[in-house]
């Protein structure tokens, strides 16, 4: 159903309240901006069927792995960080091998609890004591088929960062949203509700994936131009909610019908710092062409 004019109205009106205000800067973003080393993150979603397929996957990726990959290396910025999030059943077995070529493994998900009776759900410190490095948090399918909120993905990024690892927050819009030309709104809203109560110190292990959610699994692609704006934006709601410092060294992803058609071009935004990718991380080439982007400069 399409949203009507008040409700649109409405949530242009909650957004305001969290857009932050225009500050003028004595330095050009250029000289502010750290260099973010890229990164490059294949979810699995529940693919593929069994642990078998799954070691066959990660261990045909090992093959395409270029000489600018690498894990994250604060002493060299430019290689590309490789992370992998397989279901929980194959974890364990998939970071034993992804670990010897320097690819990192997370978790899809956690619950924020650290333990008790929740039926299904797995804690953070569990998926940390067999060495996942990075949890996805707000995925499109988590917040629409699992029903999660923004007041219970505060809570999980919180508990990753507390268990001392990294959340990649993912935020964005749907196609009605996007017909209504509110996407910054949105974006803007998830960002600074979701990261309510995260500190600046702690943005430095926080990554953003941008993900309009008309564009996953759809085959369709923002255009380029179009979601470098969009992470430019998000640039200054960072800035708002922290500082321009936080701004310019926190990553941003895009995510959504990422291809090898389309890495290059996505990659040469100067505000796109990497993929988070779906349907084309469970085909090793593919991935492993995402990974090994042809690079500007």
């Amino acid at each position: 159903m399409k949203l009507s004019l008040s409700i649109a109205a409405f949530l242009l009106s909650e957004a305001n309240a969290f857009a932050p205000i225009p500050m003028r800067h004595s330095v050009t973003t250029t000289e502010l901006a750290a260099q973010r080393q890229p990164i490059m993150a294949g979810n699995w979603k529940m693919n593929p069927g069994t642990e078998e397929e799954a070691l066959a996957l990660i261990t045909s990726l090992t093959s395409f792995l270029g000489a600018e990959t690498c894990p994250m290396d604060e002493d060299n910025e430019a290689c590309t960080e490789v992370v992998v999030f397989p279901p929980h059943p194959f974890i364990r077995q998939v970071k034993e091998i992804a670990e010897n070529a320097g690819i990192t493994v997370g978790a899809q998900s956690i619950f924020y609890q650290d333990k008790g009776a929740y039926t299904g759900a797995v804690s953070a410190s569990m998926v940390k004591s067999i060495g996942c490095e990075y949890i996805l948090c707000g995925h499109s399918e988590r917040r629409t088929l699992f029903n999660d909120n923004d007041a219970s993905i505060k809570l999980k990024i919180q508990k990753v960062l507390a268990s001392g690892m990294k959340p990649i927050l993912c935020i964005g819009e749907t196609k009605e949203e996007y017909d209504l030309n509110i996407k910054k709104e949105i974006c803007a809203m998830q960002l600074s509700k979701d990261l309510l109560g995260v500190t600046k110190e702690q943005m430095a292990d926080v990554v953003i994936a941008y993900e309009p959610v008309w564009a996953i699994g759809t085959g369709l692609v923002c255009n380029p131009e179009d979601a470098n704006a969009v992470h430019a934006y998000l640039r200054t709601v960072l800035a708002g909610l922290f500082d321009e410092e936080v701004a310019q060294a926190t990553r941003i992803q895009y995510g959504g019908s990422v291809t090898p058609d389309s890495v290059d071009e996505l990659m040469s935004q100067p505000d796109i710092d990497g993929c988070l990718v779906g349907g084309a991380s469970l085909d090793a080439s593919k991935f492993g062409r995402i990974i090994n982007f042809q690079r500007s400069n």
